[in-house]
C-alpha cells in the first residue's frame, strides 16, 4: 500500500522541525512550565548560549514557543502538542535503548 502524500508531507515537515539535537529537549523543558533564558541554559547542560538563542528563535518562528513580556519562554498550544511525541520518544528509549 502506497502512503498518502499528505501524510508523508506532514511527517516530513515535522521531522524537519524536530531533526536537531536540542529541539525536543528545549520543548520538554518548556512543557514543564515557562522558564527564563538562564534557567533553560542551566537545565540544558552542554548547550552553548549561541545555540540556545538560535534554537529559541527558530522555535518562535515555528510558533512552538513564545516569549512573554516578562522575558520568560513558554510553550504555545502548538508546542504543547509535542508532548505526545516526547512521551513516545521516552517510552521508546526506555524500552529499546
Amino acid at each position: 500500500m502506497k502512503p498518502d502524500m499528505k501524510s508523508c508531507d506532514a511527517m516530513e515537515r515535522t521531522a524537519q522541525i524536530l531533526s536537531d539535537t536540542w529541539t525536543m529537549l528545549i520543548m520538554h523543558a518548556l512543557n514543564e512550565g515557562e522558564k527564563r533564558f538562564c534557567e533553560l541554559e542551566r537545565e540544558l547542560s552542554g548547550i552553548s548560549t549561541r545555540t540556545l538563542i538560535n534554537k529559541l528563535r527558530k522555535l518562535e518562528e515555528e510558533k512552538l514557543v513564545k516569549k512573554t513580556l516578562e522575558g520568560h519562554y513558554q510553550a504555545t498550544e502548538k508546542g504543547k502538542g509535542l508532548k505526545v511525541i516526547e512521551k513516545a520518544m521516552r517510552t521508546y528509549g526506555e524500552k529499546y535503548l
